[in-house]
């Protein structure tokens, strides 16, 4: 089984997409091991994009990502489950987002683009330790 991360964004808090997004997942065949709904704090928000740092766009990611409530899961599935997430996410841009994918069906602008997911299995178990450290 493997693991990810994966977070819907505040935007997807805000135009209550949270259900459609978790639904998806669902019907994929993937399932929720963990899942709370919280407002990420500058410092937590500050480690999850510690590669990030340093960059222009650094802060404004820092600042959208605390803005209003997230929802942050953990999803498991298959060996590769990552990339089933990132498949059913669509591209960073959503003009660049297939249909049929979140981003490509309810996204809009890349800023506020709905949905994270962890993008190697590396980053899924740095990422998990960094939102759910107790888990195992």
């Amino acid at each position: 089984m493997g693991r990810t991360l994966v977070i819907g964004k505040p935007d997807a808090f805000e135009q209550g997409l949270l259900g459609e997004i978790i639904g998806r997942m669902e019907r994929r065949g993937l399932r929720l091991v963990a899942a709370e709904l919280r407002t990420i704090s500058k410092e937590t928000a500050g480690l999850h994009y510690a590669e990030h740092e340093g960059k222009p766009f650094f802060d404004e990611l820092v600042v959208f990502i605390t803005r209003s409530p997230a929802l942050v899961m953990v999803v498991e599935g298959p060996e590769d489950t990552y990339k089933i997430v990132r498949t059913m996410m669509g591209a960073t841009n959503p003009v660049d987002a297939a249909p049929g994918t979140i981003r490509g069906d309810l996204a809009t602008e890349m800023s506020e683009n709905l949905i994270h997911g962890s993008d190697s299995p590396e980053s899924a178990a740095r990422e998990i330790g960094i939102f759910f450290p107790g888990l195992s």
